[in-house]
């Protein structure tokens, strides 16, 4: 899997947000209903949502966040030759969680560090480390930064 970070607003067109969330200080991550693994919050842009609007949905949807900052972070693109992507990158802090909707996720951790058991380990870290969210990365990175994965 390929995985390129792009300046914000670089891409033009989406087809994913990607949320990466912060709650007290800790990475907040969901675990989907039919995974046993951890992921952001995120997901399609839907018909006549912008980019922003789908990342405060998805936010919400998969993590109970009732309450929180968002703010675009970044562009990415993931393929791995036969299926590819464009996404924006959000960064949420969030102020209070409430019960997560009835839809697709099952609970939410907080980590200190992203766990090993990540559903996206090819992509995850890097949009991580991209944002510079992560203790012990400088944080920005190359805007145009490839890494095959």
């Amino acid at each position: 899997m390929r995985c390129r970070t792009h300046a914000l607003n670089e891409l033009k067109t989406y087809k994913y947000v990607v949320v990466l969330s912060f709650y007290r200080g800790k990475i907040l991550l969901s675990r989907h209903r039919n995974r046993d693994t951890w992921e952001t919050q995120g997901g399609h842009i839907e018909r006549g949502e912008t980019p922003l609007d789908a990342a405060k949905r998805e936010l919400y949807e998969e993590s109970g966040a009732t309450r929180f900052t968002i703010e675009p972070a970044f562009d990415y693109w993931a393929g791995n030759g036969t299926d590819e992507s464009n996404g924006m990158v959000f960064v949420a802090r969030v102020e209070k969680l409430a019960d997560l909707p009835d839809k697709e996720m099952r609970e939410v951790g907080l980590f200190d560090a992203l766990p090993d058991a990540l559903t996206y380990p090819d992509i995850t870290p890097r949009l991580f480390e991209r944002s510079g969210m992560l203790p012990g990365t400088g944080g920005g990175g190359r805007a145009d930064a490839e890494e095959d994965v």
